[in-house]
């Protein structure tokens, strides 16, 4: 056979192992249940989220910078 034979057959065979462990994975990584979030609750709040929820809805003279 020629050698571009050979190697489009080993570059095909070298792409259907990868996607058979592929799959694979993803299988097993499926079977493991539903993907629940973090839990937040137990989460520190930051200092500065704290303030701003405790800010009055008008604050005269702030201006964001871009450097926050």
């Amino acid at each position: 056979m020629e050698r571009s034979k050979i190697i489009a057959i080993i570059t095909g065979a070298i792409s259907l192992i990868l996607a058979i462990a592929y799959l694979l994975l993803v299988t097993a990584l499926d079977f493991r249940g539903e993907m629940l979030p973090a839990p937040t609750s137990q989460l520190p709040i930051s200092l500065p989220i704290q303030q701003l929820s405790f800010a009055s809805p008008i604050l005269p003279g702030v201006a964001i910078s871009p450097e926050l």
